[in-house]
């Protein structure tokens, strides 16, 4: 890490630009090993383009598996929800007719 005179660490444009992709990677749940391999074989070059892909090709398709059955689950709670929300509803009439 470069540092300037003053000792403060003095990122470049490429360090901002690997930050956000690992902060980017981390948010969705991509593991510290992963990210790691992933530095390793960048650091490697060009030589590991193909293990590269193939790595987040299979860190994709986890995300999108990920992605569905977090879909499944949103549409369980909204069925769930809207439940609730009828039975409120039931009740608020039932309440209604014998408050007359």
């Amino acid at each position: 890490m470069n540092r300037n005179k003053s000792g403060i660490r003095d990122y470049t444009e490429e360090d901002c630009r690997w930050v956000e992709f690992i902060k980017c990677m981390r948010s969705v749940g991509l593991q510290v090993e992963v990210l790691i391999e992933y530095v390793a074989l960048f650091q490697l070059g060009d030589e590991t383009l193909e293990a590269r892909k193939e790595l987040l090709i299979e860190q994709r398709k986890q995300l999108a598996a990920k992605m569905e059955e977090m879909e499944k689950t949103l549409e369980r709670l909204d069925s769930k929800i809207t439940r609730y929300e009828q039975a409120v509803v039931v009740k608020e009439r039932l309440l209604k007719r014998t408050d007359n």
